[in-house]
């Protein structure tokens, strides 16, 4: 699966995921920048929502000592890609996955310092309402493919005073034809990163 080791910034093809739906992984270059937004510290909580594959999880877990992550997921494919990867990355104890959807699948789960949300299921206010409630003034991140979702998570900052930080990230790699090599264009992702305090004057 691996094709080479790397400690920092894994292929999507070191991790178990569902095929066609390839949308669903993190990329590389995404992840990278998501969890240098994260600014994680040794002995934090964080929460991955909407998990996925846990690539965003399993990358910070091997990068931060003592972190712990809860990832949540509520499609039972990629559950299964979760619990695979966990395991074949020597993570379990470290990250406890929960079959489920958030934010009720969270109930009883300690209380994050950072959350990662990957995918909302519509819910991103509920989410974010949540993770603010139950959280030690989390710093959360968030990764969306649609502008509709991302005006939820500004209205909420807006409410909460707190001053967004956001980025567009548009990816080209580059692949082979005849010889030669063009840059392909991966799908556009905006991370959203709201860290409590950081609010507007």
């Amino acid at each position: 699966m691996k094709s080479r080791e790397k400690f920092f910034g894994l292929p999507e093809e070191a991790f178990a995921f569902t095929v066609p739906r390839k949308g669903l992984i993190t990329k590389t270059e995404i992840r990278v920048l998501s969890l240098m937004k994260l600014d994680l510290r040794s002995g934090q909580i964080l929460w991955d929502i909407g998990a996925g594959s846990g690539s965003v999880g399993i990358e910070a877990a091997r990068l931060v000592p003592d972190l712990k992550v809860v990832a949540v997921e509520k499609d039972p494919a990629d559950y299964e890609c979760l619990l695979k990867n966990i395991e074949t990355f020597g993570l379990s104890e470290r990250i406890t996955p929960i079959f489920g959807k958030a934010p009720e699948a969270l109930v009883g789960s300690p209380a994050p310092d950072r959350v990662f949300i990957g995918g909302s299921g519509g819910r991103m206010t509920n989410l974010l309402d949540y993770c603010q409630e139950k959280g030690n003034r989390p710093g959360i991140v968030a990764n969306f493919a649609t502008i509709e979702n991302l005006a939820e998570a500004l209205e909420w900052a807006k409410k909460q005073k707190i001053t967004p930080d956001l980025v567009h990230l548009q990816v080209g790699r580059g692949v082979p034809i005849v010889g030669l090599m063009r840059i392909e264009a991966q799908n556009p992702v905006m991370i959203l990163s709201l860290f409590p305090g950081e609010g507007s004057p």
